[in-house]
């Protein structure tokens, strides 16, 4: 039955579980630990936990265990893994599967702390990362080789909204018998068809568009059960990054208004960029629903739509992109996205900040670039501050 339902019914019903109780909202179950009937079944549920047996918060809550139904039924994978935040999706999902002598592939194109695990973390412990242009298929060719164990990348890279093809990657990768984990932040759960179009593994920020208005931190890895519960839970549950039972509780609240949030967000986005496209305090504006971005086919195509966040620069560099941002009155300055405000991010001072110039220079991280991440307000509320702080009144 729950295979039929369409997106806004799981967002709302899926993976539920009531007590004796009967209750229609989700229950929070603030515990680390649960009750034996006797030590016969405490020492049975240590072999093998059954569906719906727990055994201490680190390992699984049922408040968890309903947000990690949820978001597996909209992403369509087998299971998932609730985590304390993206970053720890993003490092458990990589630190349990390769070892010192593995062989990873990552495009180049990313946010700030996944560099650090991929140049940092992974090599320090002996794990070879190759990186590439991520929009280069011949690069990707080139790189992964059978001795390659995974290939990851953001399928919309932060910020410069630069698309890796997921399907035509993943046919590369499984050619060579590597694993495909895919960061769909930017395409969000409602636009994404990564599983469908190859990757075998999804991770996701929740604390974006998620959770969606700033309120808890979050993270989430979606994939087959052989993957979740054999892999990726063993290294989690042991090294302590899981979700917390109340983050949950607040993630399947936001799910069920998901959809309505990011068609909103996305739809303002699209009029935001057209505008912005026309003004000549603008430099280039960059948003894959534009006709002008240049992978503008494969977002439609992999996304159908061109999604929440708008970057453009302003000519003038560092000093014209803080005047303007400083000018802003409805739109917020902040290092976060996919939320209900929206928010002006410099990345060349503070998400990308840490990187070596040639490297901001080669991503086209420029001192006048800004990020937008459009929010719930007004479109035109919206126009009319970026307006005014461009001092076109």
């Amino acid at each position: 039955m729950t295979n039929d339902w369409k997106t806004r019914t799981q967002l709302v019903h899926q993976g539920s579980r009531r007590s004796q109780y009967g209750e229609m909202a989700e229950a929070i179950f603030l515990t680390q630990g649960f009750v034996y009937p006797d030590a016969e079944s405490a020492e049975a549920r240590f072999v093998k936990a059954g569906e719906d047996e727990f055994i201490y918060a680190r390992y699984g809550n049922p408040t968890t265990r309903m947000f990690e139904e949820r978001i597996a039924a909209l992403e369509g994978t087998e299971d998932a893994f609730a985590t304390a935040s993206g970053m720890a999706a993003v490092s458990g999902a990589l630190m349990s599967l390769v070892r010192a002598g593995d062989h990873v592939v990552s495009s180049r194109a990313l946010f700030g702390s996944c560099l650090y695990v991929l140049e940092e973390v992974l090599q320090k412990f002996g794990v070879k990362v190759t990186f590439v242009d991520g929009a280069d298929l011949g690069q990707w060719r080139t790189a992964v080789t059978p001795d390659t164990k995974a290939i990851f990348f953001e399928s919309m890279s932060n910020p410069t909204l630069e698309l890796v093809d997921i399907r035509s990657v993943s046919e590369i990768a499984h050619t060579a018998g590597a694993l495909v984990i895919c960061d769909n932040v930017f395409a969000t759960p409602i636009y994404s068809r990564a599983v469908e179009q190859g990757a075998d593994v999804v991770v996701y920020s929740t604390t974006k568009h998620i959770d969606g208005q700033g309120r808890a931190l979050g993270g989430v890895v979606c994939g087959t059960k052989d993957f979740v519960r054999k892999t990726l839970e063993p290294y989690m549950k042991h090294t302590g990054g899981s979700m917390s039972p109340f983050t949950a509780w607040m993630h399947l609240n936001g799910m069920a208004t998901l959809d309505l949030r990011v068609r909103a967000s996305a739809a303002s986005a699209l009029k935001i960029a057209e505008t912005l496209a026309g003004w000549s305090q603008v430099g280039r504006v960059i948003y894959p629903g534009l006709a002008s971005h240049p992978q503008h086919d494969l977002a439609m195509a992999q996304m159908g739509n061109g999604g929440t966040l708008v970057t453009f620069e302003v000519a003038g560099g560092k000093e014209a992109a803080f005047r303007f941002m400083n000018a802003l009155g409805i739109v917020k300055i902040s290092n976060n996205l996919g939320d209900a405000k929206t928010i002006a991010t410099h990345p060349a001072t503070t998400t990308h900040q840490r990187l070596p110039q040639d490297q901001k220079d080669a991503l086209g991280i420029t001192p006048g670039l800004i990020r937008l991440s459009v929010g719930l307000e007004d479109t035109d509320d919206l126009i009319a501050d970026l307006a005014q702080a461009l001092g076109r009144n």
